[in-house]
């Protein structure tokens, strides 16, 4: 790496740490999301199913 190592290296390393953390934060949205939605159901009351199915 004609002693650019640390410099390709350190890209590496940051670049997954940054993918880790996305893919943290990306779960942490989806369950807040989740919950929020879900109070929201249980708020209305509702127990509507899906329309359009036949049954």
């Amino acid at each position: 790496m004609g002693g650019h190592w640390p410099y390709v290296w350190g890209s590496y390393g940051l670049f997954a740490l940054l993918l880790a953390a996305e893919l943290l934060l990306q779960r942490h949205r989806h369950r807040r999301t989740r919950t929020v939605l879900n109070r929201r159901f249980r708020r209305t009351g509702s127990t509507r199913t899906h329309q359009g199915t036949g049954t």
